[in-house]
């Protein structure tokens, strides 16, 4: 296929997943099934047309001035893949399977995408390609710089890696996977990161390498890894992940706990934890005990743990630029839902701590009603638990100077960290760490 033919599949996928509301992924898939004529080059390069719209919905919308699976191809084509209007008319003209020559009204739309200046008088939740319900949460968190949080959150995400040291160390892992030219992280001092191509270029296959598959690296995001080294002190025996899913931070835990003490995995969702045990297989874990999702699972263990790790049940917002199509389904319903589950299982969490234990409260969102407000209400709740401040415990972890760099270009509140592609270049991310000072 030329390009014309897949931006008219990109259109018509972009349409399906409008009018069917059904996540992106699953639409392409479908569309492969269908159009078994389509390559793997084809299908990656129409994928990637469909994300990049997705990611900058709101902009390409308000440039070309409609919301078609059509124009939003388009635009993606020539805004965010660099094409001229030029390049575009020869390309529509080139492929029978296009959908058709620009029109008059698509050119002068073209047009003012590429001005410069289309977007000089758009509101902030357009500039920042979120929707516009999500505003006046955006200015809670954000103020002023809302939109370029969430232009952020609207580009093309890297492949961040975390080596495993059970397995190996950085500088080996970095020779093992030179042919995809990783750089290190700049705060994790076990993270890797591989860039993504733009245009049509396919995403890097990390999962194929012989790293991956003798589980030497994990694919985790940077901000992840963090959670997990604030998280842990030496002094930390016995530790329960209670929202455990597939296993990434189980993981992380167990390689910085060198194999010693015993971590519990557990997780109410089965299907979402059924990933962990290969993982930990291929990782070389050998001292995490998975629990099943039951509901007494955690009964016996009150008082047990020196830490329990909440990574909550969120909306998701931090990791938009990997699902761009979820922040377009993010309903007000969705959200209060969210809150009920993060309320319950901090709930849960707290009685499985001893005196003196450290509670961490994760989340890949950014909404102050997830973060910062939802400790709050915990406190409120249990006032046998303070919350540690991050400005102390950030350099302890990190080391002074990675510290005090994370400190600077990260969001600092009494309640915790908040990290986002804008500020830290990694997901959205927000970190709180409490201890139990009384039963």
């Amino acid at each position: 296929m030329r390009d014309a033919g897949r931006i008219a599949a990109a259109a018509e996928v972009l349409d399906t997943i409008a009018t069917r509301h059904r996540p992106a992924a699953d639409v392409l898939r479908d569309w492969g099934h269908a159009h078994r004529f389509a390559g793997s080059g084809d299908r990656a390069a129409i994928g990637n047309l469909v994300f990049d719209a997705l990611r900058r919905r709101a902009s390409i919308a308000w440039c070309m001035q409609a919301d078609t699976g059509r124009a939003l191809a388009l635009g993606a084509y020539a805004l965010v893949w660099g094409n001229d209007l030029d390049h575009v008319e020869v390309a529509l003209a080139s492929d029978r399977h296009s959908d058709g020559p620009l029109s008059d009204d698509e050119r002068t739309a073209i047009r003012r995408c590429l001005s410069g200046t289309a977007l000089d008088d758009a509101p902030e939740h357009v500039r920042g390609d979120y929707p516009e319900w999500l505003d006046p949460a955006f200015e809670t968190a954000f103020g002023g710089e809302r939109a370029e949080e969430g232009a952020g959150l609207s580009q093309r995400a890297p492949v961040d890696l975390r080596v495993n040291t059970l397995k190996t160390d950085r500088a080996k892992a970095l020779k093992a996977l030179a042919r995809f030219a990783p750089e290190p992280t700049p705060f994790s001092p076990f993270g890797l990161r591989v860039a993504v191509g733009s245009g049509p270029a396919r995403a890097p296959n990390i999962q194929a390498d012989a790293a991956y598959q003798r589980g030497r690296i994990e694919v985790q995001d940077e901000a992840s890894q963090l959670a997990a080294i604030l998280a842990l002190d030496p002094s930390h025996r016995q530790i329960g992940d209670l929202c455990a899913g597939g296993g990434g931070k189980t993981l992380a835990l167990a390689a910085l706990t060198a194999n010693k003490g015993q971590i519990y995995a557990y997780d109410a969702d089965a299907n979402r934890l059924a990933p962990i045990h290969a993982r930990l297989q291929r990782a070389g874990v050998r001292n995490t005990q998975v629990l099943p999702s039951a509901s007494d699972a955690l009964d016996g263990l009150a008082g047990k743990f020196d830490l329990a790790f909440v990574d909550a049940p969120c909306t998701g917002t931090g990791v938009w630029r990997r699902r761009p199509d979820a922040k377009w389904r993010l309903s007000e319903g969705a959200l209060a839902e969210r809150l009920s589950e993060q309320a319950t299982v901090l709930d849960m969490a707290a009685p499985t701590l001893k005196p003196g234990g450290t509670l961490v409260y994760a989340t890949c969102s950014l909404l102050s009603a997830e973060n910062s407000d939802q400790v709050k209400a915990f406190l409120e709740r249990h006032p046998g638990f303070e919350v540690l401040d991050v400005r102390d415990l950030v350099p302890a972890r990190l080391g002074a100077e990675t510290g005090q760099q994370l400190l600077a270009a990260a969001r600092v509140a009494p309640e915790g960290l908040t990290l986002s592609p804008h500020r830290t270049g990694t997901d959205g991310f927000f970190v709180s760490i409490l201890r139990r000072t009384s039963g």
